[in-house]
């Protein structure tokens, strides 16, 4: 039986949680990785999450059935925001690429400031999620990962890089991602500072010999 078009955007709207629902979702996605950086994945319980949002724990339920939905949110935050700038970074592919790879770093590093208890929790946890949340994760990982492997692809490919391409994106996350475990925002470094530093490493090591 065919579904009606006004019956089916209807269907689809309803789906969609709202924009307060939304915001509550963020909330509770924000303090729960302060709880896991703070106390552990495992000392963590629901009860603890309802309690930081102020939440009944009937209605955190409501928002996500467990922790492992939880961390998968977590890092559906981040690698999301991630994932956007860099499809919108692949437009531009006359840019130079050396730049859109400070950028591809600049986006990683800042994350250690706005979202350091998301990365933290999913890195140091996502080995507890079951296989099929794993490799749900895994899916938008590799995205970002090959977008980056084309950059450095593309480099080769112009002269202006050396190296192999996908050893090259594993020695840019290798630097970054690591990050989360020694970068303090409130010191004198900011992210664009670090990522400057790496970059130079990087490309310096990498440039094609003229």
């Amino acid at each position: 039986m065919t579904v009606p078009a006004r019956a089916k955007r209807r269907t689809e709207n309803e789906s969609r949680p709202s924009a307060s629902a939304r915001e509550r979702q963020a909330q509770i996605l924000k303090r729960a990785s302060e709880l896991f950086d703070e106390v552990g994945y495992y000392a963590t319980s629901m009860d603890d999450i309802a309690r930081a949002v102020g939440l009944a724990k009937p209605t955190l339920y409501h928002y996500f059935n467990s922790k492992d939905t939880i961390l998968l949110g977590i890092h559906e935050e981040f690698i999301s925001l991630l994932l956007g700038r860099q499809r919108a970074r692949e437009a531009g592919a006359d840019s130079d690429v050396s730049e859109l790879l400070y950028d591809v770093m600049f986006d990683i590093l800042d994350l250690m400031r706005t979202h350091r208890g998301h990365v933290r929790a999913f890195f140091e946890h996502h080995r507890e999620l079951p296989d099929s949340e794993r490799e749900e994760a895994k899916k938008k990982r590799d995205e970002y990962f090959n977008s980056v492997r084309r950059l450095f692809e593309v480099g080769v490919e112009r002269g202006e890089l050396e190296g192999d391409p996908r050893l090259s994106s594993m020695a840019l996350f290798g630097m970054c991602n690591w990050a989360y475990q020694w970068y303090d925002a409130s010191g004198e470094l900011t992210t664009s500072d670090v990522a400057r530093y790496f970059h130079g490493i990087l490309m310096r090591g990498l440039a094609a010999s003229q």
